[in-house]
């Protein structure tokens, strides 16, 4: 499937769960719900949001990580395949990018906030 045929399929299988914006990054394409950065497109794959609370759910369904190749060693992301049905329908995708979204809603609540005078006394950011 051509590439942009591709992108355009993920968003019609993400779109239902709220705001969707796409974004190009990393030779692929980043996709956010309500600005929750929730999935990643790359080699063809579409890979969701996973933490310690979901993944299990990925593994079990015979789901891979995303993982690449950086100075001579595998890294891994909190990022998985989904199964190849979910890539049917949003009906499908949907319990898939509800777990997606809990896992992004986790994580930036673990996020911690710098104020900005602080960050002025010590040089640090509140980004991550």
């Amino acid at each position: 499937m051509p590439r942009e045929d591709l992108v355009q399929l993920c968003q019609d299988l993400l779109a239902p769960a709220g705001a969707l914006r796409v974004r190009r990054m990393f030779g692929g394409h980043g996709f956010y719900v309500d600005e929750l950065f929730v999935a990643i497109l790359a080699s063809g794959q579409l890979y969701l949001k996973t933490d310690e609370t979901t993944r299990s759910h990925f593994a079990d369904a015979g789901c891979m990580p995303f993982a690449y190749s950086a100075k001579g060693r595998s890294v891994s992301l909190n990022y998985w395949t989904v199964p190849a049905e979910a890539m049917e329908s949003p009906a499908l995708m949907q319990p898939w990018l509800r777990l997606a979204l809990q896992a992004a809603l986790s994580a930036r609540s673990q996020i911690v906030k710098v104020p900005p005078a602080a960050r002025r006394r010590t040089g640090t950011s509140s980004k991550r």
